[in-house]
Formats: C-alpha cells, sequence, structure tokens
C-alpha cells in the first residue's frame, strides 16, 4: 500500500510538471541515433532488423517527439507514436525510439478526458493488422508472442487509468475535508452568534419591559433606557467581532468576550434586573485561552437562562481558576417570576455541552428541587501534565 501511494504520488506530481514528457521526448530523440543503440529497442514479429535511412528518421520523429503534445492532445500523441512504431517494426528498425509506445499508452489512459472507450477499442483494433503483417513478413511470431505484447501494452493503460482514478478519488477526499470545515465553521459561527445575541436581546427585552413600568420615577426610567443602550452596544461590538470571523484577513482577536469578561457580563444582568451574586477565585491560568473563552460562554448562557426562565430569582456565579482547570458554577432559584419573558430552544445548552467536552470537560445542566436550575462546569486550562 506504501508503494502504491508513493507511485501515485509521484505521478501526481509529474502530472502537474511541464518538463518532463518533452524531456523524455529529446532523450528518446538523441539516444536512437547513438550506435550503441542501434536495433536495441523493441522487436515484435521477427522482422530481420536493417540499417536506419530517411524512414528511420521519419519513425523516430513519430515515435519521440509526438511525445511533446502529450499534455495537451494525449489522444493524438498515442495515434503519432503508435503509426510511428508500426513504421520502426515494418521496416525492422526496431529503435530505442519505441519504448515512447507505453509511456504514450499510460499517458492516454491518465490524461484522456473524453472518448476513452472509443480511443482503447481503435487502439486495440488497429493492432491486429499491424500483428497480421508483421507475422507475414517475419520469420514467424508465434500467436502468444503477439498477446503477451498486447497484455503489456494494456498493463500500462490500465495504470494510467488508475492513476486518473486515484488523482479524482483525492479530489473528491479533499473537497469533503473542505465541505466539512466549511461546516464545522458555520456551527461554531452559528453557537458564537447564538450565545451573543439571544444573552443580550434577551437582556435588552427584560429591560424594556421593566421600564414601561417606570414613566411615573423618570430617574429610574433614564437608568433603565441607559442600560438597554449600553446593552445594545455591547451587542453591537460582539456582533463586529463574530462578523470579522467571515473575514479572511481577519486578527487574532476575533471570537473573544467582550471587554469586562464575566464580571461585565454579571453587571449587565444586574442592571436587567436579576440580583446576582458574584464570586471568583484565583488567577486564570491563560487569559484569553480557549477555556477562558468557553467559561465566559458558560456563564453568558447560564445568565441568558435565568432572564429568561426566572427572572427576578437570586442567581450565584462562581468561578474558580487554578492552575489545570475552570471551574463554573451558576445557581438560580425559583422564586422570581417566569412571565413575559421569551422562550428558549435548548441549542444554547447543547452548544456548550460540545464546547465543553471537545476541551475534555465536564458540563451538567440540571433543574433542582426548588424549582430552579443548576449549571456546574469543568473546563481543563493551562499545562494538563
Amino acid at each position: 500500500m506504501t508503494n502504491c501511494r508513493r507511485l501515485q504520488e509521484l505521478w501526481r506530481r509529474l502530472g502537474t510538471a511541464a518538463w518532463y514528457l518533452p524531456l523524455l521526448s529529446l532523450l528518446l530523440f538523441a539516444g536512437s541515433f547513438l550506435p550503441a543503440l542501434h536495433s536495441q529497442g523493441t522487436q515484435l514479429g521477427g522482422v530481420p532488423s536493417r540499417p536506419f535511412d530517411e524512414w528511420a528518421v521519419v519513425a523516430v520523429a513519430l515515435e519521440s517527439l509526438a511525445l511533446f503534445a502529450g499534455r495537451r492532445w494525449p489522444a493524438a500523441c498515442l495515434a503519432l507514436v503508435s503509426l510511428g512504431f508500426a513504421v520502426d517494426q515494418l521496416r525492422g528498425y526496431h529503435s530505442f525510439a519505441g519504448v515512447a509506445l507505453p509511456i504514450a499508452l499510460l499517458n492516454a489512459g491518465f490524461r484522456l478526458e473524453r472518448h476513452r472507450r472509443a480511443a482503447a477499442l481503435l487502439f486495440s483494433a488497429a493492432y491486429v493488422p499491424l500483428a497480421v503483417a508483421l507475422s507475414v513478413l517475419g520469420s514467424g511470431e508465434s500467436l502468444s508472442g503477439f498477446v503477451t505484447f498486447y497484455l503489456a501494452l494494456v498493463l500500462m493503460w490500465g495504470i494510467g487509468a488508475w492513476m486518473r482514478a486515484a488523482r479524482a478519488a483525492e479530489e473528491e477526499r479533499r473537497r469533503r475535508v473542505a465541505e466539512d470545515t466549511r461546516a464545522a465553521e458555520r456551527t461554531r459561527i452559528a453557537r458564537e452568534l447564538h450565545d451573543v445575541v439571544t444573552h443580550h436581546v434577551t437582556a435588552m427585552v427584560v429591560q424594556a419591559e421593566a421600564a414601561r413600568y417606570l414613566t411615573a420615577a423618570p430617574d429610574r426610567l433614564d437608568q433603565a433606557l441607559a442600560a438597554v443602550t449600553d446593552t445594545g452596544r455591547r451587542a453591537i461590538a460582539d456582533l463586529r467581532n463574530l462578523l470579522d470571523l467571515l473575514n479572511p484577513d481577519h486578527g487574532t482577536g476575533g471570537g473573544m468576550p467582550s471587554a469586562g469578561g464575566i464580571p461585565a457580563l454579571v453587571e449587565q444582568t444586574r442592571r436587567a434586573g436579576q440580583p446576582v451574586e458574584f464570586t471568583e477565585e484565583g488567577t486564570p491560568a491563560e487569559p484569553g485561552g480557549s477555556a477562558h473563552l468557553v467559561a465566559h460562554r458558560v456563564v453568558q448562557e447560564a445568565l441568558t437562562n435565568a432572564l429568561k426562565h426566572a427572572y427576578g430569582s437570586r442567581t450565584s456565579v462562581r468561578v474558580r481558576h487554578d492552575e489545570k482547570e475552570i471551574t463554573v458554577e451558576v445557581d438560580t432559584d425559583g422564586s422570581g417570576s417566569r412571565g413575559g419573558s421569551p422562550g428558549g430552544s435548548g441549542r444554547g445548552l447543547v452548544g456548550l455541552r460540545e464546547r465543553v467536552d471537545v476541551l475534555g470537560g465536564d458540563f451538567r445542566a440540571e433543574r433542582r428541587p426548588d424549582g430552579g436550575f443548576a449549571v456546574r462546569a469543568r473546563i481543563p486550562a493551562g499545562d494538563p501534565s
């Protein structure tokens, strides 16, 4: 299997190179006129050898120089080489340029795009009268000899066809990998959009609903509307960061949490009317790393769910950092109002579980006996050794 892959890789490289067929063409043409190589080529049919003459030059030129057209016109190349080979054998030159025939067959099997079956049938049909003529002119090549030579030529065509199929399979594999990569990237961006948009828009909806009941208190109304404005600006900033991911020239900062991190999320949720207690212990092992981003998303989704499904309920957020992991615990009791808030699809928790699983951590989201819910996440961070 390893040798087949090496052969495939070698032919793939040759297939993209423009120099190898012209180089072989020149080598075969020049080598055919070296005295040491006279009559040292293929001898089919037993026709007695004869010295080179003007017809020998024609035969050698057809066999060797036709390879120049092999990349662009593989069928024409094979036809010319076959014609030169026939003249070579019928006249008894047996030149070194006869090596061009299996090369032309392999090249045609690899490169020919259209009418492949017709080309193979025509070549096979042309071989029959050549074999008959050689039998008449020669000293009597056996039928098995002609059949063996024909099968050798078929093998060269088959090798070319196999390399063509292998190249097509490799291109298909690369296409599937590219599609899978794009699908994974779309899924990742969809999760980021879900996390960012759901959190900020939920906060804005809750703040706007609360503002309707504050018309008699202008100061508190102003604060509520300012909170809506601030949340909208955060949403725009986060969306810009995500849209930067769609730009091939985006920098290294795309996809990171908003300025202020988890404390800013907590403060924003408090301003939306949700009482939140926040505790953070330790120092992040890798600030801004993957674990830090996932922890931010876990807290963000948990607070979003608290605003949606338990508005006004006491919520506690505890984040602990150590050298090897980040632990996130978010608890919300069931004492608050559940009406008037937008519902959820459950995609956020599923996405969080997948994010944590990718890093090798643990994630749990469950209802508490008092009607509230709890989110627990253990996210590996830092050096696992």
